[in-house]
């Protein structure tokens, strides 16, 4: 295998720091997320109530923060099990070991053990076993006729009985190290993806009928559907269809070129030496036996992964539009989530649920501002035609309750009629993606009210949205 140039790196992980990196932040705001996470915090707690530890990370860095440690521990925990395979085998180089640690995907590490992987014996395996490695080696570097090197090699060689067998045997060993260098693993990989297709057609015997417009069909992978994708797997998986990733038409050079890559990757440049036609047709084969099919089962497993990522969110949606259907009639509500030391939330929204207006009143200890709390509510209210009050049943809720009930003592003009509302998964909803992608420069704790005031228009369709181990028995207390 040609050398690699690796960097000059030390034998360590930096976790924290890629992830700094990656998200643009500080070491050690990512340090103290870590830490709070391994200590069993969640990420709606971190976001609402350790934005001192985090250096003020919001919800949506947190969460990928949080996705993005996952990957990486269980990159390491990989990363340490290939090591030590690796040192087992006493094959352990400190240009490997460097490269190793410096892998940041789970793909560039599978790429680099794979030349150490153990598997099934292979016909290269053989070979080696036979002592043709150093006649592969003087092959490739191009040293004299292959015939002639080959016959040289015959007493040595073991259980080889013919000049075309020690070739033969030559050509294994060179293939796998072609098929197994990372770097040429990658650019197969994606060469495939942006020029391959991916067709169908119909198992011999077989009748076409629901997957009649597959029977004969082909399209690039770039441009596939997900509908589609699954369809024709859905065919494969029945038996009718027989489903394979090969070259578009229009880019039939593609092979050519990537063969040339192989040639460029070890050396081999045509310039009419003895053996250049020999590694010419080992290059050719390396990319038709080993390189392009392990492209295009990579393309396959990666169209399939987008394909059903994709179907989950269209089927997410229809069901989503399904079941937020309002049962009830449309009141404009104003939803409160009570606290004591860091106020209470207000978020008032119209009667589709479209957040109008929001404030933070501290009607409780220490501040004890109860005055100004009910003149805020009575002029959120009177802005903004408010039906109903829905107080969250948390810390404070009955005394935020009581509070309400003042108000509509005080200013019975207004017609306002308050509910305890439940505040299960609340906060796990406004540190939600789903809660960021809607209120992106909206506070999490008054994201936590909106959820409030919603789940008085309508129930179900705000408690969807919370994963339901969070949502217990009983949401409201009348």
């Amino acid at each position: 295998m040609p050398a690699v140039k690796l960097p000059d790196l030390p034998v360590s992980f930096p976790l924290a720091q890629i992830i700094a990196r990656d998200l643009g932040v500080r070491a050690a705001q990512v340090e103290a997320t870590i830490a709070l996470i391994e200590e069993g915090a969640t990420i709606p707690f971190i976001a609402r109530y350790r934005k001192e530890r985090t250096g003020g990370l919001d919800d949506t860095q947190l969460r990928t923060l949080a996705e993005r440690f996952a990957y990486l521990t269980e990159l390491q925990a990989r990363r340490e099990t290939i090591l030590a395979s690796v040192s087992e085998q006493g094959k352990l180089t400190p240009p490997l070991e460097r490269a190793l640690w410096a892998a940041e995907t789970k793909v560039e590490l599978e790429d680099l053990y794979r030349p150490y992987k153990p598997r099934r014996r292979t016909r290269a395996m053989i070979a080696r076993e036979q002592g043709l490695e150093p006649l592969a080696d003087k092959l490739l570097s191009g040293a004299g006729d292959p015939e002639t090197l080959a016959a040289a090699f015959m007493e040595s060689a073991t259980g080889v009985a013919t000049v075309a067998a020690a070739l033969e045997g030559a050509r294994d060993i060179l293939i796998e190290r072609m098929a197994e260098t990372p770097s040429l693993a990658r650019h197969a990989r994606e060469t495939i993806w942006a020029a391959g297709e991916l067709s169908s057609r119909l198992v011999k015997g077989k009748q076409a009928e629901k997957f009649r417009d597959y029977a004969e069909f082909a399209e690039p992978l770039e441009k596939m559907p997900s509908h589609r994708v699954l369809a024709m797997l859905r065919g494969e998986k029945e038996g009718v269809l027989k489903v394979g990733v090969g070259i578009q038409a229009r880019k039939a050079d593609t092979p050519r070129q990537a063969i040339a890559r192989i040639c460029q990757e070890f050396g081999l440049h045509v310039s009419g030496r003895a053996g250049d036609r020999w590694m010419q047709e080992t290059a050719e084969k390396a990319w038709s036996t080993k390189l392009a099919k392990s492209g295009a089962s990579d393309s396959l497993a990666r169209l399939k992964a987008r394909a059903e990522a994709e179907a989950i969110q269209v089927f997410s949606g229809n069901l989503k539009d399904l079941l937020l259907a309002a049962p009830a009639g449309k009141k404009t509500v104003m939803g409160i989530d009570p606290g004591i030391r860091t106020g209470c939330k207000i978020a008032v929204v119209d009667a589709t649920g479209k957040l109008l207006d929001t404030a933070t009143i501290y009607p409780h200890a220490p501040r004890n501002d109860r005055a100004g709390a009910l003149a805020m509510m009575a002029q959120l209210a009177a802005k903004h035609g408010v039906d109903l009050v829905g107080v969250g049943n948390g810390t404070a809720g009955r005394e935020t309750d009581a509070l309400v009930a003042e108000l509509g003592k005080t200013a019975p003009d207004l017609k306002l009629a308050s509910l305890m509302v439940s505040e299960a998964g609340a906060s796990v909803y406004s540190a939600s993606q789903l809660a960021a992608d809607e209120f992106p420069g909206l506070d999490v704790s008054l994201r936590g009210a909106v959820s409030i005031a919603r789940r008085l228009q309508d129930p179900l369709a705000e408690l969807v949205k919370i994963d339901p181990k969070a949502i217990g028995v009983g949401q409201y207390q009348h």
